[in-house]
């Protein structure tokens, strides 16, 4: 039986494949446990799947997963998860950035009774204004889906077959790998690691991704918009009233001289916009309910290697 099953995502890394191979096997083969290496090429338009055909040739422990297209981070996981049978799962990205030599200190913390094991970042080695905007990204998320998210944390970490099989037993349209994990709840905890610079290439994560992935989060795991729109309409509603108050008692004490316009169109065009707004949010929600019914696979996997359906 495999006990350990390493997961990662490939997406502009190619000269990192054969790298990252190596010090993972090297570190897996000093452990001395049965392990397989599961490569997801996310679509990459690099060379990416050519060094993981390559490295799957020199060696049946690492298996290789080629999407039809770019599914995105989280979809990529989700495949190679899929694909693994070890006993734990290491999920890692293939940057080095998540460092290999981590794995024993995770495996040994495994083995205290947790279910999970999350690496923590102490100190980041990325730019300030990506580690900055991650920071906010994570306490905006935490905000909105009322969960408190540590912004050191990541994918990175060790987890059970148990808690495995239920995250790809939750085939919801939308991923996002740290969320499903806190949602299936099960014995956790973090140990710090250190983290390593970028040697190759850059995030393919772009502001504007980002953004996409941080509305689709919240719109998945949060129904906080729809609660702040409504308290917003009530707060009108009870200005409106006292306003309204206000307006009569000055009528009947004669004291409105001149009737004006400008607060009727400012009212009409703040009211107008905050139902517009109203329906927008409420439309983002029935756009995701559509797309989540079509009931379409996840991925598409076009290719894979030394996995059970190519032996």
């Amino acid at each position: 039986m495999i006990e350990i099953s390493v997961v990662s995502p490939v997406y502009r890394s190619a000269a990192l494949v054969k790298p990252f191979v190596q010090r993972v096997t090297a570190v897996l083969q000093q452990m001395k446990v049965r392990y397989e290496i599961i490569l997801v090429d996310d679509g990459s338009p690099d060379t990416s799947w050519r060094e993981i055909e390559a490295v799957c040739a020199d060696d049946e422990n690492v298996k290789g997963i080629l999407l039809s297209r770019n599914f995105g981070q989280h979809y990529a996981i989700t495949a190679g998860l899929d694909a693994s049978k070890g006993k734990w799962m290491v999920v890692m990205d293939s940057d080095l950035q998540d460092r290999p030599e981590e794995i024993p200190k995770l495996y040994i913390e495994a083995q205290e009774g947790f279910e999970v094991v999350l690496c923590r970042r102490v100190l980041r080695m990325d730019g300030w204004f990506k580690k900055s905007i991650s920071k906010l990204f994570y306490s905006f998320l935490g905000f909105i889906t009322g969960k408190k998210i540590d912004h050191t944390v990541a994918n990175f970490g060790i987890y059970s077959s148990k808690v495995i099989n239920q995250i790809v037993g939750m085939r919801e349209a939308i991923r996002y790998f740290p969320m499903m994990v806190m949602w299936v709840g099960f014995k956790t905890t973090t140990i710090e690691v250190q983290h390593a610079s970028r040697q190759e290439g850059k995030s393919g994560y772009s502001l504007r991704r980002l953004l996409k992935l941080g509305l689709d989060i919240i719109l998945s795991y949060s129904d906080k918009p729809l609660e702040i729109v409504a308290a917003m309409g009530l707060l009108i509603s009870f200005i409106t009233f006292m306003a309204g108050l206000v307006l009569l008692y000055r009528y009947f004490n004669h004291s409105i001289t001149v009737e004006g316009y400008t607060s009727l169109l400012l009212s009409i065009w703040f009211l107008g916009g905050l139902i517009i707004a109203t329906l927008g949010v409420v439309g983002l929600y029935v756009g995701k309910t559509f797309q989540g019914i079509k009931n379409r696979p996840l991925y598409v996997a076009s290719k894979t290697i030394n996995l059970q359906t190519n032996d």
